[in-house]
């Protein structure tokens, strides 16, 4: 068996190879991410500790709650994954894969076996220690036969889950060596087991830097500094209070009267001006996050890939990355796998064509279609602006889109993945196995167009074994090539990480993981 701390030698050799990568149990640097700072820089050399950190976040319900395995957004992944718990591993702001709660793992040489030592002197915030039963507990917490969690697809392929001393030892139906990486999901955090097979995630108990003190569901979370954290150098404010703030006005208004100190998501149309006010810093970050328009395939008309794929021919991409993001982005392709991803593949890109989406519509039968879209700034900044857009694009092709604003609260759980079509945003995964894995193979919790090709799945377990990378590289072309033709998703564009924060704060390089540095700015920023 090979450690991890042999793997993470693996990069100064080179590229990492397919056999390498079963070797070293990981894919190191997929995430790529690139940061830049528009304003006074925000790095200082020593962290300090103290001081009351207030930041506003674009997202948040009312029906929040600690369980892991309902999380869906930006809100509950920043204050339960970034603040109150920890999983077994951890992506870095280098985006490379470092141990968590496991200090160390190996795998067997198919890559089928794993054993993640458990490490030591970690306590839980009510002084429990932690033990190889609560990371199984908290494991099996996703993979009953009635969890609905979005982790489940993820952890579905384990056949035994069992403790060996101070390690948890992990075997799956076929080697996967990504499993190290998606024990990283933010759903996956380890809670405290009750002692019969169950988790406490009522309490908010964790290991996390931060334990939550006052929670209202939709409005805010106020935590204080866990001070027997088992991080060296990590959460540094003595106290944290997460505002959900859905509106961006009323965010950026917050950062600009000194009501908080850091904000997510700006408003990308007046991102110019928030640059010319003292003392507040915009950052950009670009990632994997994307932006997109799932349609439910089951339903009718989209259950006709010929509706599909006008749909697809019918949006003005290039103008969608100009006046939506104001350039913070990318022009999309129909496919989640990000050019900074493991795997990505360079395929023909599609541009808006009214003509072909016509021809599609014709032989579809569906000359002169109207359509609803579902949209809410809640689904990501500017959505309702981007809906509007593509009804004006949509037009020319002879399709006629109305435009449904639905209310900010309550739209992942009433609209997402329950009205025909509508808007997402993604933040993307480390790599193309974990992406797809999630959205799109059948019968994934979050499979929001309800997709099902028999090609593509097989195509996905295949590749997940597969052990020649360049065969593994054809696998994921023909799967990207798949979703872009077939699929029942319009990905037009990928998103920059933009949002502010005041001079005040300090922080290293930032994570592109996802946005706020890897949702961990609770740990990993300080006032300077």
């Amino acid at each position: 068996m090979t450690t991890h701390d042999e793997m993470a030698r693996l990069p100064a050799m080179g590229r990492i190879g397919r056999r390498d990568l079963i070797k070293g149990a990981a894919v190191l640097g997929a995430v790529g991410a690139a940061e830049r700072m528009l304003g006074r820089p925000a790095q200082a050399a020593a962290p300090k500790k103290g001081g009351a950190l207030k930041i506003a976040i674009g997202a948040g319900s009312t029906s929040d709650t600690f369980d892991p395995a309902t999380f869906t957004d930006s809100y509950m992944q920043f204050v339960g994954f970034g603040c109150m718990r920890n999983c077994l591993t951890e992506i870095d702001n280098a985006g490379k894969l470092i141990g968590e709660l496991a200090e160390s793992w190996t795998a067997s040489p198919d890559a089928k076996v794993w054993s993640f030592k458990i490490r030591k002197g970690v306590t839980f915030h009510d002084g429990k220690a932690l033990t190889t039963e609560d990371v199984i507990d908290s494991i099996n917490h996703h993979r009953g036969d009635d969890s609905k969690s979005p982790a489940k697809p993820l952890l579905a392929p384990i056949t035994s889950l069992k403790s060996d001393g101070d390690a948890v030892v992990i075997t799956l139906e076929a080697g996967n060596a990504d499993l190290p990486y998606l024990l990283s999901d933010y759903h996956i955090a380890i809670m405290p087991s009750t002692g019969d097979g169950k988790v406490d995630w009522q309490s908010g108990n964790g290991t996390g830097g931060y334990a939550v003190k006052k929670f209202e569901p939709g409005v805010r979370a106020y935590l204080e500094r866990n001070p027997n954290y088992w991080k060296t150098g990590r959460a540094h404010f003595d106290s944290i209070e997460v505002l959900s703030i859905i509106d961006v006005a009323a965010r950026t208004n917050a950062l600009t009267t000194g009501e908080i100190h850091l904000m997510d998501r700006c408003d990308l149309k007046t991102v110019h001006l928030l640059k010319r006010t003292k003392k507040v810093n915009i950052y950009e970050v670009t990632g994997s996050q994307h932006y997109t328009f799932p349609m439910i395939t089951t339903q009718a008309p989209f259950d006709n890939n010929d509706v599909r794929l006008a749909l697809k021919f019918a949006v003005n991409r290039e103008e969608m990355v100009q006046k939506i993001l104001r350039g913070y982005g990318k022009v999309g392709n129909d496919t989640p796998i990000a050019p900074s991803t493991s795997f990505y593949a360079e395929l023909e890109q599609r541009t808006y064509d009214p003509d072909k989406a016509k021809f599609h519509l014709k032989k579809a039968g569906a000359e002169g279609l109207t359509l609803d879209l579902s949209a809410a700034d809640a689904a990501f900044a500017g959505a309702v602006d981007a809906a509007v857009l593509y009804k004006e694009h949509a037009a020319k092709a002879g399709i006629t889109i109305n435009v449904i604003r639905e209310p900010n609260d309550g739209y992942w759980s009433n609209v997402w993945m329950k009205k025909p079509w509508g808007a997402c945003y993604w933040g993307g995964r480390p790599t193309a196995d974990w992406m797809f894995s999630t959205a799109y193979e059948a019968g994934a919790a979050w499979n929001d167009t309800f997709w099902d090709n028999a090609k593509f799945n097989q195509l996905l377990t295949a590749a997940r074994v597969e052990l020649d990378e360049a065969k593994r590289a054809e696998m994921y072309k023909e799967m990207q090539t798949l979703v872009r033709d077939d699929g029942g998703v319009v990905v037009p564009m990928f998103a920059n990480y933009v949002g502010a924060a005041s001079d005040e704060l300090a922080h290293d390089k930032m994570a592109g993981n996802w946005d706020l540095d890897g949702m961990k700015a609770s740990e990993r920023w300080w006032f300077a």
